[in-house]
């Protein structure tokens, strides 16, 4: 373990401009199929004990108070918001505590049988929960600087959405998912080459984890930079979700014990029963969105800034999806911290 003071460090170096190579991860198609081995009858009937121990091992709580009751809003079922956060610990022989490049705000709801994602530029402009000394700071710093809770709580203060759930996942999580489930075939987006692999626009190809790996990760060479990139994520994760039961037949315990070391989430066994149940219709329909931003130089680095038009857009979309009334959207300076939580009549 890293002392404070190399903790510290690397906090300040978290404004120095960083080498361009990216990573991209996909929380939410790991923590659904997760879900899904966890409460498939045969499966759980016959795996219990070790379903159970799976559920504790990856469960970590951010130890803060929620902006609503989460453990009503599931056994109402009411929609529900989950913030997946890819890290890239263990990615490039990383061992410290990562960098989110990858952040995925998505709300599932049931009655309207729809999931709403909307992905978040890692290097949106904001002041981070609880260490805004730092501002102007990246949101992909959050995680960085707070673990899990401050990321939570900076992406919620910044969007006004109450987050009732994160997971996350490390690098090497997404590779590993994606052979277990056989590879999948993807019609790529683009024509590029990466990481020694090579893709060809339209021509649909098997990949396995390390090529979808690459296929997800290049950004650079990209017409459309960083959103591009979302949308190729977006792409890989809807096969993935296609898969879904075929992963259920693939799950063992060899299987589960390699996703302890990769996933961490404060759901718990009993809030994953929940999701795999009566949440699961709403993995029927997916509408995805990326936050509109302009690209600003700022102390000498790169910032993505989203105005205030762009952010309300996105701001009405979650809280229509979660069921809210309508509200302003939110600002990572202000001094409340309060989050808007009024329901729907």
């Amino acid at each position: 373990m890293e002392n404070s003071n190399e903790n510290l460090r690397r906090k300040k170096e978290l404004r120095r401009p960083r080498p361009q190579k990216k990573q991209g991860c996909f929380t939410l198609g790991l923590l659904i199929f997760v879900v899904l081995a966890l409460v498939a009858g045969s499966y759980l009937k016959k795996h219990l004990a070790t379903a159970k121990q799976t559920a504790a091992d990856i469960y970590q709580s951010t130890d803060t108070k929620k902006a609503r009751n989460v453990d009503a809003i599931l056994k109402q079922n009411k929609p529900v918001s989950i913030l997946l956060l890819g890290t890239d610990t263990g990615a490039l022989g990383r061992t410290f505590q990562g960098r989110t490049d990858t952040m995925i705000l998505a709300v599932l709801n049931p009655k309207q049988k729809t999931m709403t994602v909307v992905s978040i530029p890692r290097d949106t402009e904001v002041a981070v929960f609880g260490y805004e000394q730092y501002f102007p700071s990246k949101i992909n710093a959050a995680y960085a600087y707070g673990g899990a809770k401050t990321a939570l709580k900076t992406v919620q203060k910044y969007l006004n959405i109450p987050i009732d759930y994160y997971a996350t996942i490390n690098m090497g999580g997404l590779e590993n998912l994606i052979n277990a489930v056989g590879g999948l075939d993807i019609k790529p987006l683009i024509t590029f080459s990466y990481d020694n692999q090579s893709f060809t626009k339209d021509q649909t190809t098997h990949m396995n984890g390390k090529r979808a790996l690459a296929y997800v990760r290049m950004r650079d060479d990209d017409p459309l930079g960083d959103y591009g990139r979302q949308a190729r994520q977006r792409q890989v994760l809807t096969k993935l979700a296609f898969k879904s039961s075929k992963l259920i037949n693939l799950l063992d315990d060899g299987f589960l014990k390699t996703i302890k070391s990769q996933i961490s989430t404060d759901l718990t066994f009993d809030d994953l029963i929940y999701l795999g149940t009566d949440y699961r219709v709403a993995t029927h329909h997916m509408k995805s969105y990326s936050m509109q931003s302009s690209t600003e130089v700022i102390d000498g680095q790169d910032f993505e800034v989203v105005d205030t038009k762009n952010k309300q857009a996105i701001t009405d979309i979650l809280r229509a999806a979660l069921d809210l009334e309508p509200a302003t959207t939110g600002s990572t300076l202000a001094s409340d911290n309060t989050i808007d939580t009024q329901a729907k009549d």
